[in-house]
């Protein structure tokens, strides 16, 4: 198997349900993901979409970021374009670059996305409850609905909340977005 991130990523769901001694029932319990699935993600046979990496964190308790760092090679305090990790969501077309990765030490992190027009991404769960985001749009359009308040968002606008409940992100049928998200 070749060490890419998507592998990486795999063996990584693996230790991560290992260590919480959970089966592949338990989990499927607690993230409500079927087992198939899960198993699927496990041996590489398929790359979560951004929900179900979600819906995972959230069984998990961590965030999305630090879960991504977990898989990466290392840490350096510059981040070169080239060496900011991206993940993209095949299923729905989301894509996401670590521009500041988490990393021992530093309370923030900054990533970037980018959602094609006509897309719904939606978290049940928030990974860790709290948490400080500020989401700044840089191009499109966006309709950001935390803990059931919409909120739309429009180039240059900027989105600060804590997590505690559900999140929805969603583009208009003619213009996607794309935007910085600061966690601290």
């Amino acid at each position: 198997m070749l060490d890419t991130l998507s592998n990486r990523l795999a063996k990584r769901l693996n230790e991560l349900r290992q260590g919480h001694g959970w089966s592949l029932e338990q989990l499927a319990d607690q993230s409500g993901i079927s087992r198939a699935t899960l198993s699927r993600m496990e041996n590489g046979d398929v790359s979560p979409t951004a929900e179900t990496l979600g819906r995972l964190c959230a069984a998990y308790g961590l965030p999305m970021s630090r879960l991504l760092m977990m898989v990466e090679d290392s840490f350096d305090p510059k981040v070169p374009f080239e060496k900011q990790p991206e993940w993209h969501d095949p299923e729905s077309g989301f894509t996401r670059r670590s521009v500041s990765p988490p990393a021992t030490g530093l309370s923030g992190e900054v990533m970037e996305g980018h959602l094609p027009p006509g897309t719904v991404i939606t978290y049940d769960t928030p990974p860790k409850p709290g948490q400080e985001h500020h989401l700044i749009l840089l191009d499109g359009g966006l309709t950001l609905t935390v803990d059931g308040i919409a909120h739309a968002l429009s180039g240059g606008d900027c989105l600060r909340y804590h997590l505690s409940g559900p999140t929805q992100f969603e583009t208009g049928p003619k213009r996607g977005a794309r935007y910085l998200l600061v966690l601290i």
